[in-house]
């Protein structure tokens, strides 16, 4: 079969591999019919993310068809048309009791999928946990409305519920790529009094006026004094930082208003640094990714009930054998690319 494969540092490669098999009894084997590439692929060519294994199948954006299961799994069966979760997570360690499922402790748990294990920028995946990492998409979903489930959609909901958001507050998100619009997508669900976004990009900040018509859209160089304008505090109440860039974590918490909730989502190139003298006193609360992706099964309730449509975000469609093309658009934002879908 084929599979988009992390070759060495810097080098990703189409390459001709054997079909995965059952290893397990709890294993589920899965016919991809459509894929997306993530920033998070793009950290591991890049050499930001250490705990990737060179000679792995990338990519962990998924939806298919289960073509085989395990004698343990019993949540799904042959035939189903599944989403399949980012995180690999076994249920039953401390982590997991508690729904910190980013941390499970199984050899395979947390991120695994397309990191140290083959993910599914291939035609077949296997699937570990099955029972936990897949979700039964509905009749009435299409496969691109279910595309994003597993990753950018559930760190999202993840991230707009640990934020602690009230409806009096203003929300500030920094950053309009596809993990922010689908941040905000989640947000909203939350009805707080104003929602700020900040991005550099015309383009995304052009998407979000026409696709939020309620959301306030800044630029970085106006975005603190923008932030203060519209806040009654001296600055956004929840911050939630996706965007990633040298300077957005810092962006972040000046931001905030005192006492004020900062969720750090994005995934770093270099170190930040956490500057304590100059923050003194704003007694501001921290809480960082990666995400905990338990929430699929309500999310695809809320799309299913019209109530999230990340639809929007998919702006090219390749085949899996133009990959190659479909990387190179996404990693240069060329011809106002948001997200691509690779068809199985």
């Amino acid at each position: 079969m084929l599979a988009y494969t992390y070759i060495e540092h810097g080098k990703f490669g189409l390459l001709d591999k054997p079909k995965p098999v059952l290893e397990d009894p709890r294993d589920a084997i899965v016919r991809v019919t459509l894929g997306s590439v993530c920033t998070s692929d793009l950290h591991i060519k890049h050499g930001s993310v250490p705990r990737a294994v060179p000679g792995i199948t990338v990519g962990h954006e998924m939806v298919g068809v289960v073509e085989a299961v395990g004698t343990e799994v019993t949540n799904v069966k042959p035939g189903d048309r599944v989403t399949v979760n980012v995180e690999t997570f076994c249920g039953e360690c401390f982590f997991c009791r508690r729904g910190y499922v980013n941390n499970c402790t199984d050899p395979n748990g947390g991120w695994a999928l397309g990191c140290r294990i083959d993910g599914g920028q291939a035609e077949y995946v296997r699937v570990p946990y099955a029972d936990r990492g897949l979700n039964r998409i509905p009749d009435s979903v299409t496969d691109e409305q279910a595309l994003f489930v597993g990753d950018i959609l559930a760190t999202g909901f993840w991230a707009a519920r640990i934020s602690e958001i009230a409806e009096e507050d203003t929300v500030l998100i920094i950053g309009a790529g596809p993990t922010g619009i689908c941040t905000l997508q989640c947000v909203m669900l939350k009805r707080p009094e104003k929602i700020i976004v900040c991005e550099r990009s015309d383009e995304r900040i052009r998407f979000v006026r026409a696709h939020y018509p309620g959301v306030l859209a800044v630029k970085p160089e106006e975005c603190r004094d923008f932030v203060r304008a519209q806040s009654r505090h001296g600055g956004a109440d929840v911050v939630i930082e996706v965007a990633g860039a040298d300077d957005t974590f810092r962006l972040a918490w000046e931001c905030a208003r005192p006492n004020a909730v900062v969720t750090v989502v994005a995934l770093y190139d270099k170190p930040q640094v956490l500057p304590l003298p100059d923050m003194y006193g704003k007694n501001l609360t921290f809480k960082t990714g990666g995400v905990d992706g338990c929430d699929c099964a309500e999310i695809l309730r809320l799309i299913e009930e019209g109530r999230i449509d990340t639809t929007p975000l998919i702006t090219h469609r390749f085949p899996l054998s133009r990959i190659e093309e479909a990387y190179r658009i996404f990693e240069n934002r060329l011809d106002g690319v948001i997200k691509v879908a690779i068809v199985g």
